[in-house]
């Protein structure tokens, strides 16, 4: 459970304190990368546990962007403190998004990696899996908000990485007051615009009658 005085932790030039839940917005995948491949060195120097999810097809620019800035990734992979995921074994389990598992496995990762000794776990998620036309990917808004009923129990990061060049402004809108914290132009905030769980989805009800 939290810890009451929190872990501050560094992305790009800004501090913060854990718990923390923040949709990043890029818009290239090397923007992406200069700002969090030095937040996962930190984490693999500090003894965290580093839990990625990306596009089947990056799953190796992934593990050589980590291996460049000095993660000795086939020791952090066989020792359990790196995992890299494809979409298909997290979000699109069985080709659909299934919100409500994704909960359930989101929560696993993060009990797990304490449970495994890990001090903290640093979550990095590509959320590009929603463009894809599969059954529950327009569920994205109602999942993320749903996360901050349980992440302020852990003292993890959990970082939500979105293109604005691929997602449309409504979209990106409504995910921006989903996040307690938001990542803009390479700077960590917390976000005015964020919005509690209860009171978004009972937004989300409303739109939906």
């Amino acid at each position: 459970m939290m810890d009451a005085n929190g872990r501050v932790i560094s992305i790009g030039q800004s501090e913060f304190r854990c718990p923390c839940h923040a949709c990043a917005f890029f818009h290239s995948r090397d923007q992406e990368y200069e700002l969090l491949l030095p937040f996962s060195k930190d984490g693999a120097e500090a003894g965290e546990r580093l839990f990625q999810v990306v596009e089947k097809t990056h799953l190796e620019e992934r593990r050589r962007r980590l291996a460049e800035v000095g993660i000795d990734v086939a020791e952090a992979e066989n020792s359990r403190q790196l995992e890299i995921r494809p979409w298909e074994s997290a979000y699109l389990r069985g080709n659909r998004f299934d919100q409500y598992a994704m909960l359930e496995l989101i929560q696993e990762v993060l009990t797990d990696g304490r449970s495994n000794g890990f001090p903290m776990t640093r979550l990095w998620a590509n959320m590009e899996w929603a463009l894809d036309d599969l059954p529950g990917v327009h569920d994205i808004v109602e999942y993320e908000t749903r996360l901050n009923h349980f992440l302020p129990k852990y003292n993890d990061v959990v970082i939500c990485t979105y293109d604005l060049s691929k997602f449309s402004a409504p979209v990106v809108m409504d995910i921006m007051r989903t996040h307690p914290q938001v990542i803009v132009g390479g700077v960590l905030q917390e976000n005015p615009f964020y919005v509690p769980p209860d009171e978004f989805l009972a937004e989300l009800n409303r739109r939906a009658h």
